[in-house]
């Protein structure tokens, strides 16, 4: 069995836990520690430390972050301590950890675990991914290569930000029937569309639980699903990223 390691850095929580490489699954149960307050690099640091240690894991570590990190350095912030800009995670982390460090966006871990594991295995041509929560994240895989930090959650739709106005945060700020919301949703995948020509979009996010209740009203060219990994996808995409960037990557 091909091993790996994910940990999945978010706004609220920081997730992490070892991965079947193979079949994309976990193969302990994963340990979820709050976001410390104020989420400085220093403060995550210490938690992913812990969360390594707590696993007796010592391979390469693949780690997400919600924010565009660029050949390992964070480029924003928007959920996190805006010390983060500048930083490069995968320095601070092998500092903390003594391992190999991948870091990649959230959005980007997610797409690439549900191409090769999830709801769009088996396609090799362009899907894009979008997780609907309090923004639009968004993954571009093409050919199985993924094509990093596209943020497409920020297109302009109809003069706004799209996430502005169609990420689920926007349907509960709003407090949207599902029919309202679907129609900004339309014209945002419409223009994704128009824009890239993709053979499958995948939804994820928290609402893409509810998936039936939204995406059956939208009218595209494109096939659209729910996600499958859901609250593992980063996990596992950040593990498999490590893996394929260290080829020798442990075997249990």
């Amino acid at each position: 069995m091909r091993s790996g390691f994910g940990i999945d850095i978010g706004g609220s929580g920081i997730k992490g836990g070892p991965v079947d490489l193979d079949s994309g699954r976990l193969t302990a149960d994963r340990l979820r520690v709050p976001t410390p307050a104020p989420s400085t690099p220093a403060a995550i640091a210490e938690v992913v430390a812990r969360v390594v240690k707590h696993f007796g894991w010592i391979g390469p570590l693949g780690c997400t972050f919600p924010a565009v990190v660029r050949h390992g350095v964070v480029r924003t912030a928007a959920n996190v301590d805006r010390a983060w800009i500048g930083t490069d995670i995968e320095e601070l982390l092998r500092s903390a950890t003594g391992l190999l460090v991948t870091g990649v966006n959230d959005a980007d871990a997610a797409g690439l675990a549900e191409v090769r594991y999830g709801a769009a295995r088996g396609e090799n041509g362009v899907v894009i991914l979008t997780t609907l929560g309090t923004g639009i994240g968004s993954a571009m895989v093409s050919g199985g290569q993924l094509v990093p930090n596209t943020e497409l959650g920020h297109l302009e739709v109809d003069g706004h930000d799209a996430e502005i106005r169609a990420s689920d945060s926007a349907r509960e700020r709003e407090n949207l029937a599902w029919e309202s919301w679907a129609k900004r949703l339309q014209k945002y995948y419409r223009r994704l569309e128009d824009l890239f020509w993709p053979n499958l979009f995948v939804v994820g996010g928290g609402v893409s639980k509810k998936a039936d209740r939204f995406l059956p009203l939208l009218d595209l060219r494109t096939e659209i699903v729910p996600a499958k990994l859901r609250n593992q996808a980063g996990i596992v995409g950040a593990a498999l990223l490590a893996a394929e960037r260290s080829p020798t990557s442990p075997r249990s």
